[in-house]
């Protein structure tokens, strides 16, 4: 296909359309301003996407860049089909932000940074919680209800953080509750083999703990709903399934591209039909490593509490949300039934479809980081986001890829020089305590390789489909 027949057509200041042409079933509609970088490799992928038959709606938020088969970005609607590749790899990539009673200045941040990267191992490869059968059994089964019984069979430092009161609290105040159905037969032993002890683990690439200062209060009602005052000292953590979740995308992604239905169709973008059992399976595997992600982001939390703890005696540290990213579900939008897709995009329900948890006034809370240099947000849904199946933008972005940001060398010569310098990269990080678990990659998340946090936030606020709550700018930052 050319470039040209994929252009999209601008038609509104936040909207583009692509029309329905060629082999395509449905249009596709990227939310994006003028100012948003749009790479047309990732534009090309999103009219691949809108060319699956099962295709019902196509969008992309302000964030996309290019993926593996679908944009980073993406959200689709899927009508009887589930699609591991529009999930991604690292299956319930998501985040989580705690807010802390301190303020700016009354604590040591750069200390704290340290000590929380004793406990938490950074990068790829990494070990942390070690789990036998029945604990990596009870793990896909119950997600982080399967904690309490976790704490009362082992001796992990995470556990010392551990209390049955606020645990009950954290529970409501994870997507899901963290849990999702799943079973232990559909996941290949792969996943077990190589994820099943990086429980506690943070992964390389764009994962990330960072401790924040709450720059601006954009909402002071419901900031204050969530515990969060100007100056405030928060933590950020954003991590997914770790290798357990990697198996079993790549399992599933070579099952679905051997299915009859699928020939000719390239493996990044082919699909399972949910009507028969291999879709099940999928469907099942895909449940058993969010259980996997959400349980890996609470044990760092309570690893975070326990630095604090330790430091500064009991602390109160309260769960304000825990979002996915990179997940599909079953949802009911205009009355049609779909699997969503979201693939580096967030769940934005409004408070009508949060009733029974503690969002049923406010709207579910949506987390969305810049860089490690830039700003991060606090959100809330609207209920005005029909147009995007209930869905915003991740983060925000990249606007160049991993090599071309650090450069390319084989056998330690340079191949290519990197776009971000160093003098670039120390310039754009200054003032912000940086632990790096790969010096030698950290320009990969180099600011400057992402896009304006703060245009993409303002295209979901102009948008309608959320309302902002709080800025936050880094104080020290743990990544892989």
């Amino acid at each position: 296909m050319s470039e040209q027949s994929v252009k999209p057509i601008r038609i509104d200041p936040l909207r583009l359309r692509l029309k329905r042409s060629g082999l395509m079933v449905t249009d596709a509609t990227i939310f994006a301003s003028e100012r948003v970088n749009l790479e047309p490799d990732a534009v090309r992928q999103l009219y691949d996407a809108a060319c699956l038959p099962p295709a019902r709606k196509v969008l992309a938020t302000a964030d996309i860049h290019v993926g593996f088969g679908v944009p980073i970005g993406a959200v689709l609607g899927l009508d009887g089909a589930i699609m591991p590749p529009a999930v991604g790899y690292d299956i319930n990539c998501g985040m989580r932000l705690l807010n802390t009673p301190f303020s700016k200045g009354e604590i040591d941040v750069d200390k704290v940074a340290v000590d929380i990267a004793r406990d938490i191992p950074l990068g790829e490869g990494k070990d942390n919680l070690k789990l036998d059968k029945s604990g990596i059994e009870a793990v896909i089964h119950k997600g982080v209800a399967s904690i309490p019984a976790l704490a009362e069979k082992s001796g992990h430092r995470a556990w010392e953080a551990y209390d049955p009161d606020q645990f009950a609290d954290d529970l409501q105040r994870i997507e899901e509750n963290g849990h999702l159905p799943a079973d232990p037969a559909a996941v290949p032993q792969t996943a077990i083999q190589k994820g099943a002890n990086q429980l506690g683990t943070l992964g390389g690439g764009n994962h990330f703990i960072e401790i924040q200062e709450v720059q601006q209060i954009l909402d002071p009602d419901l900031a204050k709903t969530f515990g969060l005052f100007e100056n405030q000292i928060v933590v950020m953590i954003h991590s997914g399934s770790r290798r357990f979740g990697y198996e079993i995308a790549d399992r599933y992604m070579n099952i679905a591209a051997d299915i009859p239905e699928n020939e000719g169709r390239k493996k990044m973008l082919s699909y399972l039909r949910t009507d028969n059992k291999t879709g099940q399976k999928y469907i099942s595997a895909m449940g058993a490593a969010a259980n996997f992600a959400f349980t890996n982001r609470h044990i760092m939390a309570l690893l975070v509490r326990r630095c604090f703890n330790r430091m500064f005696g009991p602390t109160r540290l309260r769960l304000i949300y825990d979002v996915t990213h990179n997940m599909a579900k079953f949802e009911t939008h205009e009355g049609k039934q779909l699997w969503v897709h979201r693939k580096g995009a967030t769940r934005a329900f409004g408070p009508k479809d949060m009733t029974g948890s503690p969002f049923a006034q406010t709207g579910q809370p949506i987390i969305t980081p810049g860089s490690m240099g830039t700003a991060s947000y606090l959100l809330v849904g609207t209920g005005n986001s029909a147009e995007s199946l209930s869905s915003v933008n991740h983060g925000a972005g990249r606007v160049m890829s991993r090599a071309a940001a650090r450069g390319k060398s084989r056998k330690g010569k340079t191949i290519s020089t990197g776009q971000i310098s160093d003098a670039q990269f120390k310039r754009s990080m200054e003032g912000v305590k940086l632990i790096a678990g790969d010096r030698s990659k950290i320009k990969e998340e180099a600011p400057d390789a992402y896009k304006d946090i703060d245009e993409v936030v303002r295209i979901v606020v102009e948008c309608g489909w959320a309302k902002p709550v709080a800025r936050m700018i880094p104080l020290a930052v743990l990544k892989g």
